[in-house]
């Protein structure tokens, strides 16, 4: 527990959502790209050995990561006839965005990972990719472990997509988009997808690697285009930022995070309006942002729909309002490493809290809670709402906390120097 108001400056480390899009779109590409800042987490590294898998070659420099591209029959690590595996951990990105490079190369590639990620929803992409061209295996299951079989390319074509479960679906589709041999046209069916700026950050990237995506409502469209970034910097992670952004809402004091962009597709980017409505202060100048709170908190009903992530985060501090709070929109939290929603609503009520699960996110009355042992359930955003409890709760014990390596390897360190800051 915090035993003063903090006082810290953070900085965070590089978007997991731009890194790994980055690492695809580069493998796609005509020449070696040079990734700076990237993101060296365990979902970073399960893209990087997944490319590698595929015939890329990714190496470490003193400026980041230079990831040299696959190209049709490209060399791998398998002997002639030899099944390729591809280990996708529990990173959803790993599992939606390199099934459709698989399909280009030559070999056959066989995909599996942790328990957890047998659970989450792929079976539309599957379908999808199946429509456009790519040769897949999964025993009518719509989920790993899956094999696709190589056949040297992906045709590409027109298909109809429900990416309601999860908008990295659609993301999987456009970013192989040009490298296909008629483009892609997806046509959303089905609820709109969760995270609409999770799909504006694919486009731009798409567009800053030479490719030319159009939209016209729910259809999208991607030609066949060489693809090429010879430089690319990604930003830092602004929804892993969200703990220590969120930390003066409930300790009071001042947070700074060094790095945070001007402009920006990151969902995270929302926590600037967020705090204001909670009840602190966010101001953005050339250093970052500072947010400044007094440890009482504002309730608020909040659709979280293009912001899910943040979900767990904000779930710590309205247990601590000033009135009850509900968070809704968020469904499709259900299907992420855990089911967020259950976990939240059981883990919060173990510690004494009254939180409920609606249909599609939590119901939130403030009561005091007490110490007891989070349980993490092997997801990082949970460690990290272990975490913020801790700020206003003592004798909270966060299980497993080196999950949250997932995104941020260095996170408890950080953390720690938030909380325990010598006194004057």
């Amino acid at each position: 527990m915090a035993a003063t108001p903090v006082d810290a400056s953070i900085r965070v480390p590089g978007s997991k959502s731009i890194t790994n899009r980055a690492f695809v779109l580069a493998a796609l590409s005509a020449g070696p790209t040079l990734i700076r800042e990237p993101l060296d987490s365990r979902d970073a590294r399960l893209m990087l050995d997944a490319l590698t898998a595929m015939g890329a070659r990714c190496e470490r420099v003193a400026e980041g990561v230079r990831v040299h591209p696959v190209t049709t029959g490209a060399e791998t690590a398998a002997t002639p006839g030899e099944t390729v595996e591809v280990a996708m951990g529990n990173a959803g990105t790993v599992a939606r965005f390199t099934p459709a490079l698989a399909a280009l190369g030559t070999h056959d590639v066989r995909f599996d990972g942790d328990a957890a990620i047998r659970r989450r929803p792929v079976g539309p992409l599957l379908r999808a990719l199946a429509e456009l061209g790519a040769d897949i295996d999964d025993d009518g299951r719509g989920a790993p472990p899956f094999i696709v079989h190589g056949r040297g390319g992906l045709p590409g074509g027109s298909v109809e997509l429900d990416s309601s479960a999860s908008s990295q679906f659609l993301s999987a589709l456009l970013l192989v988009a040009p490298a296909t041999e008629r483009g892609v046209t997806v046509r959303l069916v089905g609820s709109a997808p969760p995270s609409e700026p999770h799909i504006a950050m694919t486009l731009d990237m798409l567009r800053r690697f030479g490719a030319r995506p159009e939209r016209s409502g729910t259809e999208f469209h991607v030609p066949p285009a060489p693809l090429s970034c010879p430089d690319y910097t990604v930003e830092p992670d602004l929804s892993t930022a969200a703990p220590f952004v969120l930390a003066p809402l409930l300790a009071g004091g001042a947070v700074r995070v060094a790095g945070w962009p001007d402009e920006t597709t990151q969902p995270g980017d929302w926590l600037r309006s967020l705090v204001g409505e909670l009840g602190g202060s966010a101001v953005l100048d050339d250093a970052g942002l500072t947010v400044t709170g007094s440890g009482a908190v504002r309730g608020a009903d909040l659709d979280l729909h293009e912001v899910g992530e943040l979900t767990p985060a904000v779930a710590a501090v309205l247990c601590f309002a000033d009135r009850p709070s509900v968070i809704s929109g968020v469904a499709h939290l259900r299907g992420h490493e855990t089911d967020r929603l259950a976990a939240l609503a059981t883990e919060l009520g173990a510690l004494g809290g009254n939180v409920t699960e609606t249909e599609d996110g939590l119901r939130i009355s403030p009561v005091p809670l007490h110490s007891g042992t989070f349980r993490t359930y092997e997801d990082h955003r949970l460690v990290m709402t272990g975490a913020l409890l801790g700020l206003r709760v003592p004798g909270v014990e966060v299980e497993n906390p080196g999950t949250v390596a997932k995104t941020f390897p260095g996170f408890v360190p950080a953390w720690e120097r938030l909380v325990n800051r010598p006194r004057d």
